[in-house]
């Protein structure tokens, strides 16, 4: 069926990228955005030039607010954007706005401009229930938006490590795919149930057991009879979606689902380097010690007052036969969430490196290895993706738009 000619917003060191082209070289990436505000340094976006420099791609290092409009013609649109607040007001002049340097709204423009006939997002595990104080709102705005253009969407909360992975990391993954392409039919012909459990995006790429909790399930409509405008869905929207959920035209089933997770598993262990530098181990024992452990203690607020402070256990070390925990921008440093570990080979303390971090993200050995300082190496790991994740999609995707079942 020929090439996917894709486009990559808030690509990073280019984490999807690289999962789609393991998946298939049907994928062509024309266009890739990325822009860190706020720092001189744009390191995230020198890797991925580096690496994808002569492929023949426009790659721009510029908010993507300003550069939108330069977005070419598009079969698949690929980002992974934070979760922010999706809220949305009525304007003077009766149109719609969504808060400023909020950036789903600059994907949202995207898709109205260039309708691409798939949209592949991904979002920490939380997007489907934020905010606190209007449950799902967030969601919903994005789920009618994308009505509103005619996409079908299911939704998927992806743990990493669930499906054989080195990495017990959590996303939100969104599929949408425009009616008009005949991966719709699927949409058309099946009940809701049926797209879960079998016939979806994500029942091909992520399978799930045929367990049900009549409990977690839930039914909705976003249409315009209900909610006559985008404004009226972030006043008043207010619902519970689970880990697995689809929308057809306006109509939404989700529910929760249950992993059918293979036999096979990576774990820490299998992404160890060996030979480690002797600088990783400079480790202070009991300070990690400390900082992992439980805690049930008075503490002084800087205006003198106290508080009991609880906090429980991260196992110290790390457990080694067992997927990582989930990596954060701070990984490397003296912190609570950083990985330490007893190293095998030496039976000694130390932290992860970098080229360990890419692998925990299943990222080639040295990736980030591109002038940036390791520091910033950890950082970017931190901000990626597990990019078999990714690979998975992307060999769903390839069958789908070439019209192969199952």
């Amino acid at each position: 069926m020929g090439e996917i000619k894709v486009v990559e917003l808030f690509a990073g060191v280019g984490g999807l990228r690289v999962g789609l082209e393991k998946a298939s070289k049907d994928f062509k990436t024309v266009w890739a955005n990325q822009w860190e505000p706020g720092r001189k340094d744009q390191f995230a976006f020198h890797c991925y030039e580096e690496h994808f420099k002569d492929s023949g791609s426009v790659n721009v290092n510029d908010d993507i607010a300003k550069v939108k409009d330069q977005v070419p013609e598009h079969d698949l649109l690929v980002g992974g954007f934070p979760c922010q607040d999706y809220s949305v007001a009525a304007t003077k002049a009766k149109g719609i706005e969504g808060k400023k340097g909020v950036l789903w709204w600059s994907i949202h423009d995207i898709i109205k401009n260039r309708h691409p006939k798939f949209v592949i997002l991904e979002n920490v595990d939380r997007l489907v229930r934020s905010p606190a104080n209007q449950r799902g709102r967030d969601f919903g705005v994005i789920l009618r938006c994308l009505a509103d253009e005619g996409y079908n969407v299911e939704w998927r909360i992806v743990n990493a490590a669930e499906y054989g992975l080195q990495q017990r990391r959590r996303r939100t993954f969104i599929f949408a795919c425009r009616n008009d392409v005949p991966f719709a039919r699927t949409y058309k012909e099946n009940c809701f149930e049926d797209i879960i459990r079998k016939e979806g995006f994500f029942a091909r790429t992520f399978p799930i057991t045929d367990k049900i909790d009549k409990s977690k399930t839930g039914t909705y409509s976003i249409c315009k009879c209900d909610y006559p405008t985008l404004v009226e869905v972030s006043d008043n929207f207010e619902e519970d979606f689970y880990r697995a959920g689809v929308m057809i035209g306006y109509d939404i089933y989700t529910r929760e689902v249950e992993p059918d997770s293979p036999k096979e598993q990576v774990t820490l262990r299998d992404i160890l380097e060996k030979d480690v530098d002797e600088k990783y181990y400079k480790v202070d024992v009991a300070k990690w010690q400390y900082m992992k452990g439980s805690k049930s203690e008075l503490r002084t607020r800087k205006d003198g007052g106290t508080y009991h402070y609880t906090e429980g256990a991260i196992p110290f070390p790390d457990i080694l036969d067992r997927p990582g925990r989930t990596m954060l921008t701070s990984e490397g440093t003296v912190n609570r969430s950083s990985h330490i570990i007893e190293d095998p080979q030496t039976g000694r303390y130390r932290i992860l490196t970098p080229v360990e971090c890419e692998r925990l993200n299943g990222f080639p050995d040295n990736w980030t290895d591109t002038g940036m300082s390791q520091r910033q190496r950890y950082f970017t790991m931190g901000n990626a993706l597990v990019v078999p994740i990714i690979e998975k999609c992307g060999k769903t995707l390839i069958k789908i738009n070439n019209g192969e079942s199952g």
